[in-house]
């Protein structure tokens, strides 16, 4: 109990400092705290969540003592929270299939485990959850949140360039009008990874207590694209709801890429330069960034249309004859 306790502190207080050292304005300090979530994602799901839960009510309360509420808040939000439940979901199975008969040697029970696609919707989610919670310290209404968003964009460009043009206030009224998707976006890819990077040091050590899952069958639950659907009409509607529905866009959008990803995996089984195939997808979507489009189309056709279903059921050999 004092080894699980000691580990929950050391995941806890990595992750705080991972978090904290923000303030310092380093540039490494930027990547320390989109993997603040890190550590407390590894013990999750190597320890179980409850050793990541105790871990991050230490680490809030160290930040709190320290920083203030503030700051004890954004990382009970942001990063313990969606460790915590996220690495409960990588665990959670059920046993399936009918009980054995009891004449029969009893065999090891199969269990399902829950769905890729559902843990990249709760991912999605946590998200949306993320970057309204980051909008909503610089105001409470649209026209706040917009001009907070504009003055600090413009001080940082007037200390970069004291001459500001008009087309450098252009540029900033397009940077505060996709910020909110931006934000979005860059929570669901930097959740994702944190989420895959722990699943495999976990795995590495021996301690993922699941099999690894063939990412190829991540598919989003049905409801999504209704969902999907429902928040690009209030895209247009204005104010703060406008907000909210352009950021559970921008989420879901990306969650669709990753699935368009999966997608692309499956259609290109049967070719021979298979990794070139794939790693050069990956690096021009990575160089370019507006490329993960076309991800998001063939993953949103995978959705309709069934585009993996089609295909694996085209490759299958034909049925023998009947004599």
């Amino acid at each position: 109990m004092m080894t699980f306790g000691l580990i929950a502190l050391i995941a806890g207080a990595a992750s705080a400092l991972m978090f904290a050292s923000i303030v310092s304005g380093a540039l490494i300090s930027l990547v320390l705290f989109y993997l603040a979530p890190l550590p407390l994602m590894v013990v999750a799901i190597g320890w179980g969540p409850l050793c990541a839960s105790l871990g991050g009510i230490a680490a809030a309360i160290g930040l709190g003592a320290l920083f203030g509420l503030p700051y004890c808040i954004a990382f009970a939000v942001t990063v313990a929270l969606p460790a915590w439940w996220l690495g409960h979901l990588v665990l959670l199975g059920r046993h399936v299939g009918a009980p054995p008969d009891a004449t029969e040697s009893p065999a090891e029970p199969e269990i399902e485990w829950y769905p890729v696609g559902r843990i990249l919707l709760w991912i999605a989610g946590f998200a949306t959850l993320t970057a309204m919670a980051a909008l909503l310290t610089l105001g409470t209404d649209a026209d706040t949140i917009t001009s907070t968003l504009r003055r600090g964009l413009m001080r940082i460009l007037h200390t970069a360039d004291p001459q500001t043009t008009g087309e450098a206030e252009q540029f900033i009224d397009a940077l505060v009008r996709i910020a909110p998707a931006a934000a979005a976006i860059i929570s669901m890819m930097t959740l994702t990874l944190n989420l895959w990077l722990s699943a495999k040091v976990t795995a590495t050590s021996g301690r993922l207590r699941r099999p690894w899952p063939n990412l190829m069958t991540a598919e989003l639950p049905t409801m999504t694209l209704v969902v999907l659907c429902v928040a690009l009409a209030f895209c247009f509607t204005g104010g703060l709801l406008a907000i909210v529905a352009q950021i559970t866009t921008a989420a879901l959008m990306m969650a669709y890429a990753l699935a368009g990803f999966a997608v692309l995996h499956t259609l290109t089984l049967a070719l021979k330069s298979r990794a070139f195939w794939l790693g050069s997808a990956y690096a021009v979507v990575v160089v370019f960034g507006w490329p993960v489009i076309a991800m998001v189309i063939l993953g949103l056709a995978d959705a309709v249309f069934g585009v993996r279903e089609r295909f694996l059921r085209n490759r299958q050999p034909p049925p023998l004859p009947t004599p």
